[in-house]
């Protein structure tokens, strides 16, 4: 910015060239004066005396004077450019001045952009001219950017040693830390991911004591019911849980009649004629569909329960007891339809699953890494509160049982028609799926719990609700308990393991032939029941000591 006499204001003229400029004369106007515009609040116009302002801008604010301040107060004095109007332009309460002169009608800019710190204190402006006093209002200034030199000024060394010894070298893109943003940081790395995978693990084994018990517990209730009413010779109204009993078996039977009828090996060879793309896509269509069908079976399940219940309490001889027989049989043909439906798609998942596992294309690994990333990419940028949250373990515990569910239809399929030596090779695939699977579920419910400000301490809470429902403890939101139907996976394992068993029969008459399958059953059954017990205590002592922890530290918390 330049003056008449050809020096820069903020920088002293040049005293080797003479003076050219032609005096000329000022006329005698009023006092030079500025006007405040202030843009914060409603706008005021005030006129100050020059040598006013220049009283306010001292060195209580600077401590040294620049040769730029000095070139610049002498400037404006009337020294280096004739009288005008200077216009001080205060935005957004003080943020950014200007400062500009008014030579002739011509404006000039005084000063470039500086800033300075200044506390926050009130200034009370007397204002005249022409005679005439005026009192602004109080003004608060947090910021008042003084007159500097230009960066330009500046050369590169000194640019470079202001760069290296001025702070942190990343100080423009990053921000100091506190002892919060350090926690988090570990609760990401390690707080969070062993509460997160031991929730999944206990999820696990929790559907797993469910899906025995489908197996074992029930298969036995019908059978002591049956038994009852052939000793009583007369005809008993069932209970609830008989009805409820009844309606997953006659699920169960209707999925397993109907797997029986399914090709496996023409499915199977149809997949595996597919490229990895299409294996790819094919699997993530079928994981998608299993977890709508597992969500919407439990609402199916809850409603055939409601209309047993129903049916149940109602006395035989009321009018309404019809309604509530046929209420019951068309909850009953819907609950069977979902089921078989449900079990088609995990069938039809365990036979791609395989199909990727023998593939010479390394199908699997591609896979997994895309089906995998894919999840993380769809799960963790957007927003969730705890209960969604919760939601997303629980669905992930179900997810780890359906996929022992299809590696076990993979071993069983290995046993019937692989050749050779397998199991060192499949091994090596199921460790594969299930490192791949624990690393993203980790990762995935980090950094959800990350961008949401979810505490570990949330997941420790998760798993206390879920061994208050292993020990069936009313809570006040049983609405958000783990919902697990097994009845689907439990249809394709038996379907798959029903010609295990046959090809290992020993080849004798009929007779003999039910006399083994009837040893391979009771062996088969007593298995089970060892394998239900065993769990199922497990999980009690379990729940009872975390639950027993969990109150004693809220009692040493209180």
């Amino acid at each position: 910015m330049r003056y008449r006499g050809g020096g820069v204001i903020g920088g002293l003229p040049p005293q080797s060239q003479p003076q050219r400029r032609k005096k000329r004369k000022h006329k005698p106007a009023h006092p030079e004066s500025v006007t405040f515009d202030s843009v914060n609040g409603s706008n005021h116009d005030f006129e100050v005396n020059t040598s006013q302002l220049l009283a306010e801008v001292t060195t209580d604010e600077m401590p040294t004077t620049s040769a730029t301040e000095q070139s610049t107060a002498t400037a404006a004095s009337g020294h280096g450019f004739s009288y005008g109007e200077l216009r001080y332009r205060i935005l957004n309460g003080g943020a950014t001045c200007a400062v500009s002169a008014l030579d002739d009608g011509n404006a000039k800019e005084l000063s470039s952009v500086t800033s300075a710190e200044v506390e926050n204190s009130q200034k009370e402006l007397v204002l005249s001219g022409g005679g005439n006093v005026a009192r602004s209002d109080t003004v608060e200034l947090n910021r008042v950017l003084l007159v500097h030199g230009s960066d330009s000024d500046k050369s590169p060394v000194t640019y470079f040693l202001e760069e290296l010894y001025n702070g942190n070298s990343l100080r423009g893109t990053t921000t100091l830390g506190d002892e919060k943003g350090r926690e988090r940081v570990y609760d990401t790395i390690f707080r969070l991911p062993w509460r997160c995978e031991l929730l999944i693990d206990v999820g696990f084994f929790v559907c797993f004591n469910s899906f025995l018990s489908l197996l074992t517990v029930m298969p036995t209730r019908i059978a002591i019911t049956i038994w009852r009413l052939l000793r009583a010779r007369k005809f008993k109204r069932p209970s609830t849980v008989e009805l409820s009993d009844f309606g997953c078996f006659l699920m169960m039977v209707c999925g397993v009649i109907l797997l029986q009828q399914i090709d496996i090996s023409l499915i199977y060879h149809m997949i595996r004629g597919q490229s990895t793309i299409k294996l790819y896509v094919i699997y993530n269509v079928l994981e998608i569909f299993d977890k709508l069908c597992q969500h919407f079976n439990g609402d199916v399940m809850r409603m055939l329960f409601h209309s047993a219940e129903g049916l149940a309490k109602f006395h035989p001889e009321m009018e309404s007891t019809r309604f509530w027989i046929w209420r019951f049989i068309s909850d009953q043909v819907v609950a069977i339809v979902a089921s078989i439906v449900h079990s088609c798609i995990l069938l039809v998942q365990a036979i791609t699953l395989s199909a990727c596992m023998v593939a010479h294309n390394n199908a699997l690994p591609a896979m997994l890494v895309s089906n995998n990333f894919a999840e993380i990419k769809s799960y963790v940028f957007k927003g969730y509160n705890k209960d969604n949250v919760r939601s997303l373990v629980y669905f992930d515990s179900i997810e780890r049982f359906h996929i022992s569910a299809l590696i076990l239809f993979v071993l069983a399929q290995n046993i019937l028609e692989a050749e050779g030596s397998w199991l060192g090779s499949f091994l090596i695939n199921i460790l594969l799926v299930f490192l791949c699977e624990m690393a993203i579920d980790i990762i995935k419910h980090s950094f959800i719990a990350k961008f949401n400000n979810i505490k570990p301490i949330a997941f420790s809470e998760f798993l206390e609700a879920l061994c208050k429902q292993t020990l069936n403890i009313e809570t006040e939101d049983a609405k958000k308990n783990l919902t697990f139907v097994p009845i689907a996976p439990a249809c394709v394992v038996i379907r798959v393991l029903t010609p295990v068993y046959a090809a290992n029969l020993p080849y004798n008459p009929l007779p003999w032939r039910l006399f083994w399958i009837m040893l391979f059953s009771a062996m088969t059954y007593i298995m089970l029941t060892s394998l239900k017990v065993l769990i199922g205590m497990i999980l009690q002592k379990h729940a009872t000591w975390y639950i027993n922890r969990c109150e004693r530290r809220k009692l040493h918390a209180d």
